[in-house]
């Protein structure tokens, strides 16, 4: 296992929306992210194709705490003795202690948080090794640049390998190899200005490959990052746009989800329902019109 390998987790039965890297230390396995808990069954199967489990796990390096990236985390510690966790020092706390990260989601997922993302069990506090970012871990044989990448989340984290570079979300979102990467930007800290700062800071890397949790391993190329650079800013300044005009946030939801379903749909015509399903549009733009309404309202208290 000399490459990152992919665990496609299959989430709600769905192949190409939620990935998992495994990476060999030579101490072990490092997994980069772990998947909600209601992929763990589909996380110990993907290993296990490889010829390994999840008692061969030693590091989670994990990218955000959202749940869709790290809500087996502490299902995985607690089952691996031997494990440790890296975490942004933002996220470490959520990780400990979940009850108010699921308390708040369970406001926008209701009955269906079971359904979606399973059991998120605390992680012991001693597992857990804070990061800010420009930290070089030794994993065995590995060296593992941290690098703080906020934009999609304050607290998030992209780590580079050598020639590979995991991105989490800040990545983008591109399904196929014809789609333009698209940003996830669901609520409730996006920043556009460290988000952009994060893309210059990732594009600079040198690594080869991309590894990005929705979904796929692509290579590093410039159009990647230009193509993320430009939907990030068109779908931001769509939304500013609606707001400015005073229209009413169901109408803004409908022309963005159609606007973006159209250019999906000229790249390849499977992108529409599938991002529609990895990525739903009225997230991203709850996510947008919150980043424009705190900006506004800072600008009008000065």
């Amino acid at each position: 296992m000399s490459r990152p390998q992919i665990l496609d987790l299959h989430f709600l039965q769905t192949p190409g929306v939620i990935a998992a890297y495994v990476v060999d230390t030579g101490d072990g396995l490092a997994l980069v992210d772990t998947g909600p808990g209601s992929t763990l069954p589909q996380l110990r199967a993907g290993l296990e194709r490889l010829g390994a489990t999840l008692a061969d796990v030693r590091h989670l390096l994990l990218t955000h705490v959202h749940f869709d990236h790290v809500g087996a985390a502490g299902t995985v510690l607690a089952e691996v003795p031997a494990a440790r966790a890296y975490v942004h020092e933002r996220g470490a706390a959520h990780l400990a202690r979940p009850a108010r990260l699921l308390a708040s989601a369970s406001q926008i997922y209701g009955d269906q948080m079971d359904r979606l993302w399973g059991q998120m069990h605390p992680a012991p506090p001693e597992r857990l090794q804070a990061l800010a970012g420009g930290e070089v871990l030794r994993l065995g044989q590995l060296e593992v640049q941290a690098l703080a990448t906020p934009g999609h989340a304050t607290h998030h984290l992209a780590y580079h390998l050598g020639d590979d570079l995991f991105t989490g979300d800040v990545g983008g979102i591109r399904l196929l190899a014809p789609q333009t990467p698209r940003a996830p930007t669901p609520p409730p800290d996006i920043d556009l200005d460290a988000w952009h700062t994060s893309l210059d800071l990732l594009s600079g890397t040198d690594a080869a490959w991309l590894h990005l949790a929705h979904f796929g391993t692509y290579a590093n190329t410039p159009e990647h990052w230009n193509g993320l650079r430009r939907t990030l800013t068109a779908d931001a300044e769509r939304v500013r746009t609606a707001l400015s005009a005073g229209d009413e946030m169901e109408q803004i939801t409908a022309d963005f989800t159609l606007a973006l379903m159209d250019e999906l749909r000229a790249e390849h015509p499977e992108l529409p329902a599938r991002y529609d399903f990895a990525c739903p549009p009225w997230m991203s733009v709850q996510g947008l019109a919150r980043y424009w309404q705190r900006r506004a309202a800072r600008a009008g208290g000065q």
